[in-house]
């Protein structure tokens, strides 16, 4: 009887135990911290690649032009040209780039990619019921166009801000300004200085008026709505602002503070 019971043990092996054993959780806890380590890296050097890069190479093509295509593909009624040819500083007239910082950024040679008291003024105008106005300055601007999307979310403006960083470090400010003439949008699908003025005046951008230029730099707060091809009241007016400020600027000579 017992060579029997031993016989039927020996059939009936007890069934394993597979508890999660310690050492292989932290393996795993560790390939996934690894891999959170090198995203975040990747995240980090991407933006620090393209921007080394195209501190030299002139961009073949910006995140708004790529959304401003996109929409043409999803909305017949959106669909357009798009029209960009990029252009060195030298081949860019002095005006148009007075005509910019003068409209959009004054403090440019200045500052180091902020301007904060833009910022608590425009804040303060939001908070008193005002219009809500932007207060974004070149380098901003630069950020935006060329990598981001539009947009006013806390995640977009993160980026901005880093961004902006990483390219008033790297770049000097010439290229900034040059590469911001170069790629902003002067009407519906027209990209860039060059575009702009074979477009609109048939000329080439390095013979640019302080005229023209101060009605291509009235049109940038919203190129969609505004014309230099037919400019409204507004544009008119505006454009003549800029011409004041371009002259209490001191004219072209203030660009040598860059």
């Amino acid at each position: 009887m017992l060579d029997q019971v031993n016989s039927l043990e020996t059939l009936i092996e007890p069934m394993p135990d597979h508890p999660i054993q310690p050492g292989g959780q932290r393996k795993k806890q560790g390939a996934f911290l690894k891999i959170l380590k090198w995203g975040g890296l990747a995240l980090i050097a991407l933006p620090v690649g393209f921007i080394l890069c195209f501190r030299f190479v002139p961009p073949p093509i910006s995140a708004f032009m790529v959304a401003r295509y996109l929409d043409g593909v999803f909305d017949a009624e959106r669909q357009t040209t798009l029209a960009y040819q990029w252009v060195n500083w030298e081949a860019i007239s002095p005006q148009i780039m007075l005509a910019v910082v003068a409209a959009e950024d004054q403090k440019f040679p200045y500052h180091r990619g902020f301007d904060f008291t833009s910022i608590a003024e425009a804040i303060e105008e939001q908070r008193a019921g005002g219009r809500v106005r932007g207060a974004s300055t070149i380098t901003q601007q630069v950020a935006k166009n060329l990598f981001l999307w539009n947009g006013r979310s806390y995640l977009r403006k993160g980026l901005e801000a880093y961004l902006t960083l990483l390219i008033e470090f790297l770049w000097p400010k010439r290229r900034v300004l040059e590469v911001y003439v170069n790629i902003a949008e002067f009407g519906d699908g027209i990209y860039g200085v060059s575009a702009a003025a074979e477009r609109f005046f048939r000329k080439q951008s390095s013979v640019l008026t302080r005229q023209e230029s101060a009605l291509l730099a009235a049109v940038l707060p919203n190129p969609q709505m505004f014309k230099v091809d037919s400019p409204s009241a507004y544009v008119r007016s505006r454009s003549q602002h800029i011409i004041r400020q371009m002259q209490n600027l001191g004219g072209t000579s203030y660009l040598k503070n860059l």
